[in-house]
Order: structure tokens, then C-alpha cells, then sequence
């Protein structure tokens, strides 16, 4: 991976879910990238649709839809 270092145990767990995926490493890390740019964009979406909306069932077929957005752990006491 030209220009990025990581270290060896990352490097060796990439390159096996690479091969897990029958892709060679870059274009698995592509795949991977753009899989995050999505989930931001649907996240982001569904941050500006909420407020907008104020219907739970309409929130509710959005989530079934699309998935709702990762709800932040509790935090403790």
C-alpha cells in the first residue's frame, strides 16, 4: 500500500478479507471506501429527514427501508 503505513497485523488482516472477497487488496480498500461514503451519506440523510419528520410511522418505514442510524452508547454514570 503505497504511501500509507500501517503496521503488519493490520496489513495481513486486509489482505485476508481482501482474498476472502476474491479482490486484490486496492480494489477491496475501493470497495470498502465507497461503502462508508454511502453509509455517511444515508447517515447524514437521515440526520436532516428526522427533524423534518415528526410522524413515527413515517420514521419507522423510513428505518425498515434504509435502516436506522446508529443510536450512540449509553454513557455511564
Amino acid at each position: 500500500m503505497a504511501g500509507i503505513e500501517i503496521d503488519d497485523t493490520t496489513a495481513d488482516a486486509l489482505r485476508a478479507l481482501a482474498d476472502a472477497a476474491g479482490l486484490p487488496l486496492d480494489a477491496y480498500l475501493a470497495q470498502v471506501a465507497e461503502e462508508k461514503r454511502r453509509e455517511r451519506a444515508l447517515t447524514e440523510g437521515a440526520e436532516i429527514f428526522r427533524p423534518v419528520t415528526g410522524d413515527p410511522d413515517t420514521v419507522a418505514a423510513f428505518d425498515a427501508e434504509y435502516g436506522a442510524p446508529p443510536r450512540p452508547a449509553p454513557r455511564a454514570a
